[in-house]
Parts: C-alpha cells; sequence; structure tokens
C-alpha cells in the first residue's frame, strides 16, 4: 500500500469516527516519520557532522573526529592510518587532506580550561 493510499485510509477512519483528532495526527506523524525516504542529501547533510576534534588529538585531531562520528575507538583508526602509511603510503596523504578539508569542533569553554 502507497503512502498516499495509507494517508487517505487514515483520513477516512478519523471522518468515520474511528479515531480522534489526536489520535488521527500521532498516526500520520508515525507514518511520514517511518516512510521518510533516504535521500542523498540527507546523507551529505550527515556527512557534514564529521568534525576534528579539540580534545582527543595526537597531531590534527583527525582520528578523533572520525572515532566521534563513527563510533569506533580512536585508537582503530589510527591503527588503520598508520598500516596504509605502512602499505603504499594512501594514509599519509588521506590524513594530511582530511586534517586540511576537515573543520575543527568548536573549543568549548571548559575545554579550553587548564587545570
Amino acid at each position: 500500500m502507497s503512502l498516499a493510499q495509507e494517508l487517505e485510509n487514515l483520513e477516512q477512519m478519523r471522518n468515520r469516527g474511528s479515531l480522534t483528532e489526536t489520535e488521527f495526527q500521532q498516526a500520520k506523524a508515525r507514518l511520514l516519520q517511518s516512510s521518510a525516504p533516504s535521500t542523498p542529501l540527507s546523507k551529505a547533510s550527515a556527512l557534514n557532522g564529521l568534525r576534528r576534534s579539540a580534545t582527543d588529538q595526537w597531531l590534527g585531531g583527525v582520528c578523533g573526529g572520525l572515532a566521534t562520528f563513527s563510533g569506533l575507538d580512536a585508537w582503530l583508526w589510527r591503527l588503520l592510518f598508520a598500516l596504509m602509511v605502512i602499505l603504499g603510503g594512501t594514509g599519509l596523504l588521506l590524513y594530511v587532506l582530511l586534517w586540511i578539508l576537515v573543520p575543527r569542533e568548536p573549543v568549548t569553554r571548559r575545554d579550553s580550561v587548564t587545570s
């Protein structure tokens, strides 16, 4: 059943009195939320959330930022980059490109205070 047909069925149920206005709005919101297609724009906007880490960094914060973005530990990203450097040198080029192109996350006041 298409989204339009399901919305029409909900509208008919509301008109018959089977659903209250609140129930109709909740069902409609749930239906629209569950059927939202994943578009390339939403993937691109998710990628815009990638930031270099201001706190978890050794050089430029690239691995710390990738760890935050992907959910993997930073040491795994560091190991991956090290292996890519050893096995062909692409790791260094990729790391430098990410260092240049990925913006740094904003430093909060609490992060910038040293004890």
